[in-house]
């Protein structure tokens, strides 16, 4: 795969500023996955952390060098300051720490806020200089590329605008290849950072960085007003990972970049990859994944109202600002109370059902819908019951593998308080009565112990399919709606997963119709002919 130049950097640092989201504690392992997943996605430069502050740091890139890390694309980048305030540079350990990581570009910190300089460092503006400087200098002759990151530059800029300026001159001066303007604090707004940015261009003919954090819910927005500003350097992280609100994401911003600037930052291809890697350094992270976000998230592409569906049935590209599949995601359709028929016909091709000319049967399938979710059943985030709905509405339904008789459940709290459910069913399944009693945790886990002992020996598929998630919602009562427990049961074969739900003012009678449509559902899956 041919990858970008290097007239334009995207810069990742996950690994140092991501890793101080609440939540985020990452091991030397998941260091180097996430670094495999970042290379493999192609992004130019990867800040692996602070060597020499932080132990986990420090053995991340003693073993890339040993070679538990081969990057192809990306430059293995170490983070660290200036060195302290009369030492010299020679002589400060944590510099040299950043030598001994073997990393071959360094990004060094600084800061160029006047208040800062005097309140945070304790020294004066003429030393501050010299740090930037001395330290640029010393890593650069010792074969390092060299960056800056000028910290709170946004607010120095604006209380002491020639102090900032001179960090960033002593930078280049010391031999940095960029000078990256970061928005600590995360309060600037796009049209004021892009104006500060295109100043401070011109003033200096800098190569210029971007690095935004997400106070303002801005981050994206101001790194993007920065690269049309100039900036040819922009800082992320994946999913936007950071500190307080986060940083700018690299998802987010490199999918503008590509999509809207036509500008190619990454190799050929690895855009298609967007959504996969984002899932991926969210499961590392032990982070679900944020359905909502852009590009990447699973409802991204997702269409709920009707009239977007009728559209979308016309042309998919009058409600989608990209074809869904360029970044490696998927258009869905959400059938609920404020679908039309459009909604639907485009989630019948889902499943693979043909519902052009059956106007009859679909209008019948809209309006149990939209009964039901009156009631309190939601459907968006149930497809399984979903396509068996429409299917019924079809005639496409086999006789369904068992039916109940009667179920009946009891709790038994006994005298050394251990709490137990028994759970007894009444199938009839393959033309025999069979009767099962089994025991579990709760109620729920009880039931589906005896349904499974009852249709085992009938369903050779019952022993491949699994319980993967079990989710309860009380609903608040309003008027029109009689359902006081919504249950989601989300189940997998090994193969594939799906979600059915059920609703009753019982909790066990909803858990039981969700059991039973994912049965029902796997079943019909089995069938040869769907």
């Amino acid at each position: 795969m041919a990858g970008p130049s290097d007239e334009f950097h995207v810069y990742d640092t996950t690994l140092r500023d991501g890793a101080q989201r609440e939540g985020i504690s990452y091991s030397v392992t998941d260091k180097l996955a996430v670094a495999r997943l970042l290379d493999g996605l192609g992004v130019g430069f990867i800040e692996g952390g602070w060597p020499g502050a932080l132990p986990k740091d420090t053995e991340f890139f003693a073993r890339a060098a040993a070679g538990d890390l081969e990057l192809k694309h990306a430059k293995l980048v170490a983070f660290g300051a200036t060195r302290k305030a009369g030492v010299k540079v020679e002589d400060d350990p944590q510099v040299r720490a950043l030598l001994e990581s073997q990393a071959p570009v360094v990004t060094l910190v600084a800061k160029s806020d006047l208040r800062h300089v005097e309140r945070a460092l304790r020294t004066d503006a003429d030393e501050n200089l010299k740090m930037v400087r001395d330290t640029v200098r010393f890593l650069k002759e010792h074969g390092r590329r060299v960056f800056l990151d000028a910290e709170h530059f946004f607010d120095g800029y604006a209380f002491s605008p020639d102090t900032s300026l001179k960090v960033l001159e002593s930078a280049v001066e010391g031999g940095a290849d960029v000078v990256v303007l970061c928005d600590t604090n995360g309060g600037q707004l796009p049209l004021g950072l892009a104006e500060t940015v295109a100043e401070v261009v011109e003033k200096t003919g800098f190569r210029v960085g971007i690095h935004c954090q997400d106070d303002t819910s801005c981050a994206v927005a101001n790194t993007l007003a920065a690269v049309q500003a100039g900036a040819t350097h922009v800082q992320c992280t994946a999913n936007g990972y950071g500190e307080r609100a986060g940083n700018a994401d690299l998802f987010a911003v490199v999918g503008n970049l590509v999509t809207k600037l036509g500008m190619e930052v990454l190799p050929t291809g690895a855009l298609a990859e967007l959504t996969r890697v984002s899932h991926a350094l969210a499961e590392i992270a032990n982070i679900a994944p944020d359905t909502h976000q852009a590009y990447v998230g699973s409802s991204a592409f997702a269409h709920k109202a009707g009239l977007h569906a009728s559209a979308i049935k016309v042309d998919p590209e009058l409600y989608n600002h990209i074809v869904p599949d360029t970044v490696g995601n998927d258009m869905r359709v959400l059938v609920t109370e404020m679908a039309g028929r459009a909604s639907i016909e485009l989630k019948g091709r889902e499943f693979g059902l043909d519902l052009a000319g059956r106007g009859t049967e679909v209008g019948s399938a809209l309006q149990r819908v939209k009964e039901l979710e009156a009631k309190g059943w939601s459907f968006e985030a149930a497809d399984a019951s979903m396509e068996l709905l429409l299917r019924g509405e079809l005639s496409q339904l086999d006789t369904p593998p068992f039916t109940l008789e009667s179920y009946r459940v009891v709790l038994d709290h006994r005298s050394d308080g251990e709490i137990v459910s028994e759970a007894t069913v009444k199938v009839h399944v393959a033309g025999e009565r069979v009767i099962a009693t089994a025991e579990g945790i709760g109620p729920v886990h009880a039931l589906d112990a005896a349904l499974r002992k009852a249709l085992l020996p009938h369903l050779s598929w019952l022993d491949t399919v699994e319980l993967a998630d079990y989710k309860v919602r009380i609903l608040t009562e309003h008027p029109g709606t009689d359902a006081v427990t919504r249950v989601l049961v989300e189940s997998t074969d090994g193969e594939r997963e799906w979600t059915t739900v059920g609703v009753h003012g019982n909790i066990v009678e909803a858990s039981w119709l969700a059991l039973c449509d994912a049965l029902v559902h796997k079943s019909m899956r089995s069938s040869s002919h769907i």
